[in-house]
């Protein structure tokens, strides 16, 4: 080699991600991380993994992209609302452009072969480097020795012999390899929220009623969702911290109960009837009197209201 391989990577910060970038730090590649962020994931394990890696990192809002793939995603769904195949081809695709456009040599994830059954069996893995146009400039370091040579190992811009051969859903190699190398990795939290059943579920009620917007895919992350109407909805703090989530989201537009404490809901789409939403507000408060609660409702004014009907409340819960 007469240079230093550059090589741009898909960057969660998670084990995976950690290990092939630290595969390729070791072969003397210049590396850079790219952490995609977006309502339904975050950057901040991704740039805090480079931290601890010490390389260099760029976050992506990937939010149009993944907002225009949950209409009717090529691929389709995976058991949730997740278009995993076509969201990851994106995200390549992105890198591509950023390779090409800044001398890059390839693209790497921290993929496994096998790990995921949808979106990381040997045909969608082929599906992926074709949709994304990087072809066979994309390397998956962790599995690489199970799958045909890439062009920059056939051109000696990284070693084969130093990847990997790793396959299958369990982490054991990988969490071995990262004790062997020193690497500190968050604990799994989930990843993605479009592969969670119940958000998915609030989700898909969101876009079934044409409201699938990125400001709500954030509010149904919070609280309750309760369905008030055929396009309405009243998303309900739980706890303390669920009202200060709404709140920040929709500033002015919650409703609020004024002397007790109790949760902080806002309304999504239209005609939420201002009385309904604060019946629903005094049902989940810690009022136990006789008497109605006050409420303050969005754009200043208070109502005061009688606790809803637990058993119509029940009927009304999304999730």
């Amino acid at each position: 080699m007469t240079r230093r391989a550059r090589g741009i990577g898909a960057f969660s910060g998670g084990l995976d991600g950690m290990l092939a970038a630290s595969v390729l730090a070791d072969q003397g590649v210049d590396l850079l991380l790219v952490t995609f962020s977006s309502p339904f994931f975050s950057e901040r394990n991704g740039r805090e993994g480079a931290a601890r890696l010490g390389l260099p990192w760029r976050g992506i809002d990937f939010t149009p992209v993944i907002m225009s793939l949950l209409d009717a995603p090529p691929s389709g769904f995976g058991s949730c609302m997740n278009p995993c195949i076509d969201c990851h081809a994106a995200m390549i695709r992105a890198l591509a452009e950023i390779m090409r456009d800044d001398g890059y040599d390839f693209v790497f994830t921290g993929e496994v072969l096998g790990q995921r059954p949808m979106s990381q069996s040997p045909p969608s893995l082929r599906r992926v480097a074709n949709l994304s146009g990087a072809g066979d400039r994309l390397l998956r370091p962790l599995s690489a020795k199970l799958l045909e040579p890439t062009l920059p190992e056939r051109e000696g811009l990284v070693d084969r012999a130093g990847l990997l051969g790793i396959s299958g859903r369990g982490r054991k190699p990988q969490m071995a390899l990262a004790a062997e190398r020193g690497l500190e990795y968050p604990a799994p939290a989930g990843g993605c929220l479009l592969t969670d059943p119940i958000y998915s579920r609030r989700l898909g009620a969101l876009k079934e009623a044409g409201l699938l917007t990125p400001r709500n895919a954030c509010l149904i992350r919070h609280g309750r969702m309760l369905r008030a109407g055929p396009a309405s909805f009243l998303v309900m703090g739980r706890d303390e911290a669920d009202n200060t989530a709404l709140e920040a989201l929709s500033p002015g537009m919650a409703f609020a109960p004024r002397d007790v404490p109790g949760p902080s809901a806002v309304p999504v789409g239209d005609g939420v009837p201002e009385g309904l939403a604060c019946s629903l507000v005094v049902l989940y408060t810690r009022h136990r009197g006789d008497g109605p609660v006050a409420v303050a409702i969005p754009g200043g004014g208070v109502l005061e209201a009688f606790p809803a009907d637990p058993r119509a409340a029940e009927a009304m819960t999304v999730l």
